[in-house]
């Protein structure tokens, strides 16, 4: 069908003959059928609306948190390697890359780390993108499952994270910014911003195209980056800390790598739901594993080659470092394009997570707001020349993702991994939640745990000062979240509202609760 022809917003003509009563005066549907559909067509949600029914379709998705219609469902399993390769393209990856020389690792054993760290930080994300098209939902709002009510945690916690990575990610793309347009800091921030929230507001399909298109671009800029650190020379071999200290740093430069994979776990689900339900989950995991492990061990491990001569982590310093000319140009549009990509998503999923939290406001709108916070957040960073603690604040949140994750799994075990539509329509209404108090206690009880475990520039635990500042915290935080949630959530009984089972709810073809913008 022409695209002139289609129904306005990416709704499907509603087909009349599943209503119409038939000849003789009988419908030829039930009645809960035509209940449903009439319940549907008077209730009005925010959580619904716009959405693109093909690949390339840039209609503005105001589409929220609600499931993605079934039959509404597209795009291949390949588009899962470049939606988790291109973010992860940019500056802040190499710079991370530096800290195994700065621990006193040697390029060999620092990236066997790094490797080892960037798979083990992969998989859960990969595992979570599976979720998407079992489900057509993003990934803290699927998390309303075992959290119910008490979800406005995690969630909050989440959208204010994404906020705060668009301001660190950002503050690198403005800066490259002002150093290629000749402009003031704050007008390269603008730029970066303005961009970045024009994809964000657009929404799904559009980074989607965004970041196939950035994986080329960025692929061959980096090549050129990387070749440049190469012929600098100077790579540190050597280890400089021995015997127990090394194992310490070793074990800490895994989990800083895998901490770069793993906090996109909050992320996972929200760029595959509008894969086909019967998308083959092995596909989607490979694809998922292999964009995220070919990017972050490609950053990292420029960031470690070229660690003694990246003294200046700027993107003057880069551009510094590559030289002048055409080369340094190409240098400040990898900075600028790896920010606007990685925020974009920021942006994305951001949205999703204050939806999750319970704030009716359009999807759209809500990524426009948290990239209206970002500048000023960009600002304050910028003047205050807070970027290495702000980035440790950062961090230091990510932590939850550990315990957040054992209690996502167990859900979805338990339930193993069967859903209905309408079971999962009704968790947009707050009303057939529950409390999910075992969920939230979980999550209090296993990050505290993780305390003593953590080595982060706020906070070193004692475990992990007796352990020559190895950092286990993340496998502890899983582990006994594990536990306690596996005894508590035993204590509460199903909401027969959410309607689990094979036998689907039916629905009409297409969300007839679509609004304009």
């Amino acid at each position: 069908m022409d695209r002139a022809e289609r129904v306005p917003y990416g709704r499907r003509p509603l087909n009349l003959l599943r209503i119409m009563p038939a000849k003789g005066g009988d419908k030829m549907v039930d009645s809960p059928d035509a209940a449903h559909f009439f319940e549907r067509g008077t209730r009005i949600s925010v959580f619904e609306g716009a959405r693109p029914t093909l690949s390339g379709d840039f209609v503005v998705e105001s589409h929220g948190m609600a499931p993605i219609p079934e039959d509404q469902r597209y795009g291949s399993s390949w588009r899962n390697f470049t939606v988790w390769f291109a973010p992860n393209m940019e500056l802040s990856g190499v710079f991370t890359g530096t800290l195994a020389f700065t621990l006193g690792l040697g390029f060999w054993p620092g990236l066997i780390a790094i490797v080892i760290g960037v798979f083990l930080g992969a998989l859960p994300v990969a595992l979570l993108a599976t979720f998407g098209p079992k489900t057509g939902m993003g990934q803290l709002p699927l998390a309303r499952l075992p959290f119910g009510k008490s979800i406005a945690l995690p969630a909050a916690v989440q959208w204010l994270s994404a906020i705060a990575w668009d301001g660190l990610v950002g503050l690198f793309g403005a800066e490259g910014a002002q150093l290629l347009f000749h402009v003031p800091f704050a007008v390269g921030v603008l730029i970066v911003l303005a961009l970045e929230g024009l994809i964000g507001f657009v929404g799904y399909e559009v980074i989607h195209q965004l970041e196939k298109w950035g994986s080329a671009i960025l692929a061959v800029l980096f090549v050129v980056l990387s070749l440049r650190i190469l012929q600098r020379g100077n790579i540190p071999l050597h280890n400089t800390v021995h015997g127990g200290a090394a194992v310490g740093a070793f074990i800490l430069m895994t989990t800083i790598a895998f901490s770069g994979t793993f906090s996109w776990a909050s992320y996972a689900a929200d760029y595959s739901r509008y894969q086909e339900k019967d998308s083959p989950s092995s596909p989607v995991f490979l694809w998922t594993l292999g964009g995220l492990c070919a990017s972050y061990i490609w950053t990292y491990a420029i960031g470690l080659a070229g660690a003694r001569v990246l003294s200046n982590q700027t993107a003057a310093g880069v551009r510094s470092l590559v030289g002048g000319g055409a080369v340094g140009v190409l240098a400040l549009i990898t900075v600028i394009f790896g920010a606007i990509t990685s925020n974009a998503m920021n942006d994305y999923s951001g949205s999703l997570a204050l939806q999750a939290a319970g704030v009716k406001l359009r999807r759209n709108w809500s990524a426009a707001l948290g990239t209206g916070l970002a500048f000023c957040l960009i600002l304050w960073i910028h003047e205050g020349n807070t970027s290495g603690k702000f980035q440790s604040v950062l961090l230091f949140s990510a932590y939850w993702i550990a315990p957040f994750l054992a209690i996502v799994l167990i859900d979805w075990h338990e339930r193993k991994g069967s859903t209905t539509y309408g079971g999962l329509s009704a968790l947009m209404d707050l009303k057939n939640l529950n409390t999910g108090w075992p969920a939230l206690v979980s999550l209090v009880v296993g990050f505290g745990a993780m305390v003593p475990f953590m080595n982060t520039g706020l906070l070193v635990g004692p475990v992990a000062k007796a352990l020559d500042g190895a950092d286990l915290s993340f496998y502890v935080g899983f582990v006994v979240a594990a536990a306690v949630y596996l005894t508590l959530h035993k204590l509460v009984v199903p909401n027969p509202a959410l309607g689990l089972g094979e036998i689907e709810k039916p629905h009409m073809e297409a969300s007839d609760t679509a609004c304009l913008i």
